[in-house]
């Protein structure tokens, strides 16, 4: 099995303006996050931008860069459009690497997309983990997922699911009896999903709860997943986060 990888990586953030290109123990970030990708499995990696200035330096370090358009809303909008300009084939499959996850483990890489060939059904190949944290049930910014007894996704949200009325009822608590699960967001897809993508309408589930997953569920699409095998590492989000990344990649 091959499998190819596309880091999407775009110059504007609110948080952190420039954020691919921030330096990080003497490299662009964007450099880690490549240099995590190609010690993957994955026959191909390819930098998805639409700024001169991340493709200049991405190409002085020997990456395959393919400008995109400008006006993608998503990163797999982006990957869709890759995936027209490069051709690949229907049955290929298609690992979407953020480009702000310079700790990214490559085991997680070669897990989704191996994940992904072997569910035939599934359009999507993705990863969780338990929550074991408290705080992390009720936070927004930690994504839970419900899954159905094959590993299909029933539901994503920012909210508490399931809700276990009797429990959550009388308490906060982290639940003993079910457990919860946390959405970890690195994506396999199938080529034939994403040249297709375009024609799936946004719906009022994945614009109230932020969640783009949620198109593809809307829309009969399958999202098949798995526990992650190590930790997925530190991202970057904030200016904090990037302080945690350079110490421990000093």
């Amino acid at each position: 099995m091959s499998f190819k990888i596309i880091i999407p990586a775009r110059y504007a953030s609110t948080r952190l303006p420039g954020k691919p290109l921030l330096d990080i123990a003497g490299k662009p970030m964007i450099q880690h996050v490549y240099e995590r990708a190609k010690e993957s499995l994955a026959s191909e990696v390819i930098i998805a931008t639409d700024d001169e200035r991340i493709a200049q330096v991405a190409k002085a370090f020997g990456a395959d860069v393919c400008m995109t358009r400008s006006d993608h809303i998503s990163g797999t909008d982006r990957l869709a459009e890759v995936t027209a300009q490069r051709a690949f084939a229907d049955t290929d499959i298609i690992v979407n690497v953020q480009g702000d996850e310079p700790c990214l483990p490559a085991s997680l890489i070669n897990q989704v997309a191996f994940d992904l060939a072997e569910h035939s059904a599934a359009d999507i190949a993705t990863l969780y983990t338990k929550i074991t944290e408290e705080k992390q049930i009720f936070d927004p910014n930690a994504v839970k997922v419900v899954l159905d007894h094959q590993g299909y996704a029933l539901y994503f949200s920012r909210a508490p699911i399931p809700w276990m009325r009797d429990h959550f009822d009388k308490e906060s608590s982290l639940p003993t009896i079910l457990p919860h699960y946390r959405h970890i967001g690195l994506y396999g897809y199938r080529a034939s999903f994403l040249k297709h993508y375009a024609e799936l309408n946004p719906c009022v589930l994945e614009q109230e709860e932020s969640l783009e997953q949620l198109r593809a569920i809307f829309h009969g699409k399958k999202i098949h997943l798995t526990p992650a095998n190590i930790d997925p590492g530190h991202g970057v989000d904030t200016e904090q986060d990037l302080m945690v990344v350079r110490q421990l990649l000093a």
